[in-house]
């Protein structure tokens, strides 16, 4: 059972100085701060309340919360009547309607209450205090029922059992003890020409006041008083501002979703956006429904709808109209609750519309598809000629094995840039011969030792992966053609040494590298004859003329013919010096900026950043069959940015595209990622995953396909898409 006390915490059947209490809770006492606040550490609180501690409270006159034993409907019930005993008055306010929240009045000041459980506990409550200010103060009837008020504007809506002429006295007297004056015609006539005055109220009577604004405080519209007898025989109560006050021009405040939203409006909110199938706009203005509605038929008429006869429907509270443009329907409903004017205007895209914006729709699709296709296959063209031409760089001779081995396994002769760690079992090296010289190099060598190979769904001529194991320890070799080089990695357990000093093994691979596929590699030296080096004149990018080879690709997004990268490969039969210099005079002339920074200057081997007015870019060269290799790649971030591909700085994007009908199920860097078909097209935003640089083994699963295996490397600030074809193929493409 709740009892009371008043500021501290003491148990009903102790309460001591009944009298002092019972005066003292006639009038609440207003916070100390603010003679317009009550201070609710003085109002009363339910037996066994215990209150809730807030760290840095500025205000602890102004809210407080305590908690309290039993349910959240017992306390609710037990607040309210406690209240009730001490002299508030709880009310509704308009539009707001929450179990969970409270509203009282007490002559002039206000209070705010919000009731809550206690976390998941069911047998515990909690109800938070909190010091309202009354702007306009109007005073209710004594037992007056079915009270809505808002101090505000002000609004005061409610049924008291006294008659018309009594509540006419009671209100007279009142307000004018609050500062009001009465208000005849003569005076509102002569204050407002052109206000209608009606004071005939069927069973009743209408008054109106103003409010002398003389002591600073903000201008305050006159209000209306309306009474009016019942049918029941008691009387109805409305106080508002009165309508000759209000607003009788509406202007434009703002639009939402592409629809008009007038001034004087405590709120509005609204669905959908300005291209949305179906929109809607709904509020409350401050005005009368006359003003509102020339309001939106002058707006709806400035932004070309048309307002159709059918379906009108006028009366005194509640309009409807239908209007209709070139390609929709709209209707608007205009309607009256308590002081305020409500309004709902919906649209509606006609049939016409939706099929038209479909057929766009398809066409954009289509469009994007034929244009992703159409980039993949240019893609993957430029990258077969150029892996065709690095290719046929690289030797298929037969290999043979380092000297003196310091590695679980053997390493070819011309192993370069070995990288060897034994306590993970883990190696890494580049070679010049093909991916087929060095698989069946491995796989020669490897069988008389004992290793067991097994099978591999990958063994391409520019990628294998191979599986071997021997006595419960494992190997596993990916060698891939990239660029110029094939790399080759390997790992498993049968790698493993624990004292193993990664730099021996490169220092042996670099010796090795100098004797016999050393000296292959200079005798086709004498190809590189040509010295003067002229530029194409109508390359995108800067290329000899003399060159052998040559490509040029650009990373285009599907569906626009912005290029956000542009990639060149060519193979030019120059020395190497003679080709960098013809690169610094061409790209400075273009007004490219030389960076010092990582750059690699070698007598066989060049990388430089430079800094182009379109964005970074980098130039590699290199030294294969005789000739000077070229990669210049130049990435435009403006462009990129704008569609949303750039990577997070230092790491490298994959987007994934499925142009298939079926799901696809991507396994990469230990997570699997589903793409659904049309992910990645133009109005379905695909997944998108932020690596580390590295190289990743992937494999991509699409239901009725074989299962796909590679790999792809990606290096910072990358960003590639992975598109998987209607045939469960996967295509990797450099985007940026």
């Amino acid at each position: 059972m709740f009892g009371t006390s008043r500021g501290t915490l003491v148990p009903a059947r102790k309460l001591l100085l009944a009298f002092s209490v019972a005066l003292s809770a006639a009038m609440p006492v207003a916070a100390r701060a603010d003679s317009g606040m009550v201070d609710v550490r003085t109002l009363p609180r339910l037996e066994g309340a215990v209150p809730v501690q807030k760290e840095h409270e500025s205000y602890p006159e102004l809210s407080l919360t305590y908690k309290v034993p039993g349910t959240l409907a017992d306390m609710i019930a037990a607040v309210r009547k406690l209240l009730a005993a001490n002299g508030w008055t709880e009310y509704a306010i308009p539009f707001e309607d929450s179990p969970r929240n409270g509203a009282f009045k007490n002559g002039a000041y206000g209070l705010r209450l919000f009731y809550m459980t206690d976390g998941n506990r069911t047998d515990r409550s909690a109800v938070d205090y909190g010091s309202d200010r009354l702007y306009v103060n109007l005073p209710f009837p004594e037992g007056a029922t079915d009270i809505v008020y808002d101090s505000r504007r002000p609004y005061l809506g409610c049924v008291t059992a006294a008659t018309v002429e009594a509540s006419l006295d009671f209100f007279q007297k009142q307000l004018v003890g609050l500062g009001w004056s009465s208000l005849s015609a003569a005076d509102v006539t002569a204050h407002w020409p052109n206000a209608n005055i009606n004071d005939k109220v069927e069973n009743g009577l209408r008054a109106y006041y103003s409010l002398d604004s003389s002591d600073g405080g903000p201008k305050q519209p006159p209000i209306m008083l309306s009474l009016q007898r019942r049918a029941d025989g008691r009387t109805s109560v409305e106080i508002k501002v009165a309508s000759f006050a209000l607003p009788q021009n509406l202007e434009l405040a703002s639009e939402e979703i592409g629809l008009p939203v007038p001034k004087h409006t405590p709120g509005f909110g609204s669905t959908g956006s300005a291209d949305s199938v179906r929109r809607k706009l709904e509020g409350t203005t401050i005005a009368e429904i006359p003003a509102v509605l020339a309001f939106y038929r002058r707006e709806l008429a400035a932004r070309n709808w048309k307002e159709e006869a059918n379906g009108a429907v006028i009366t005194d509270n509640d309009v409807t109209l239908n209007f209709s443009s070139t390609d929709q329907n709209a209707t608007l409903k205009v309607g009256h609750k308590y002081d305020l004017t409500t309004v709902s205007l919906v649209t509606q895209l006609k049939e016409a519309a939706l099929a038209a914006r479909a057929k766009a729709k398809k066409d954009a699709d289509d469009k994007f598809m034929s244009d992703a296709e159409t980039m993949a296959k240019s893609m993957m063209a430029a990258d077969e000629v150029r892996r065709a031409a690095q290719a046929a760089n690289l030797s298929d001779a037969p290999l043979h094995a380092l000297a003196d081995q310091t590695t679980p396994v053997p390493l070819p002769e011309n192993a370069e840039n070995v990288q060897f760690n034994g306590p993970d079992g883990k190696l890494e090296f580049d070679s010049a011969s093909s991916v087929k010289a060095l698989a069946a190099f491995y796989r020669g060598i490897l069988k008389p030792l004992g290793w067991k190979e097994q099978p591999s769904v990958i063994n391409k001529s520019s990628m294998v992966v191979m599986e071997f194991s021997k006595g419960g320890r494992e190997l596993s070799f990916t060698a891939m053609q990239m660029g110029p080089k094939v790399n080759v990695s390997a790992d498993g357990s049968g790698l493993v040494m624990a004292n193993a000093r990664p730099s021996a093994a490169s220092a042996q691979a670099s010796a090795g590298a100098k004797t016999p596929a050393g000296a292959q590699a200079a005798a086709p030296a004498a190809k590189a004859v040509v010295q003067d080096l002229e530029a194409e004149p109508d390359s995108a990018l800067p290329v000899p003329k003399q060159h052998s080879m040559s490509s040029l690709g650009t990373g285009k997004l599907p569906g626009t013919e912005t290029a956000i990268r542009r990639e060149l490969n060519a193979s030019v039969p120059a020395e190497l010096g003679a080709v960098l210099a013809f690169y610094r005079g061409e790209l400075g002339k273009r007004g490219w900026k030389e960076s010092a920074e990582r750059a690699v200057v070698k007598p066989d081997q060049v990388q430089l950043a430079f800094a182009s007015p379109d964005g970074p870019a980098t130039l590699k060269l290199g030294r294969s069959d005789g000739e000077t290799t070229v990669n210049l790649a130049q990435k435009i971030p403006a462009a990129a940015a704008k569609s949303d591909i750039m990577p997070k700085p230092g790491q490298a994007r994959l987007m994934l595209v499925n142009v298939g009908d079926s799901e696809a199920a991507l396994t990469i860097n230990r997570q699997t990622i589903k793409i659904v078909p049309g992910a990645g097209g133009p109005h379905t935003k695909g997944p998108t995953l932020d690596l580390p640089p590295g190289k990743y083994q992937y494999s991509l699963k699409v239901a009725g396909h074989p299962v796909q295996n590679s790999a792809i490397e990606v290096a910072a600030d990358d960003a590639w898409g992975l598109m998987v074809a209607p045939d469960g193929a996967v295509m990797p493409l450099q985007i940026y």
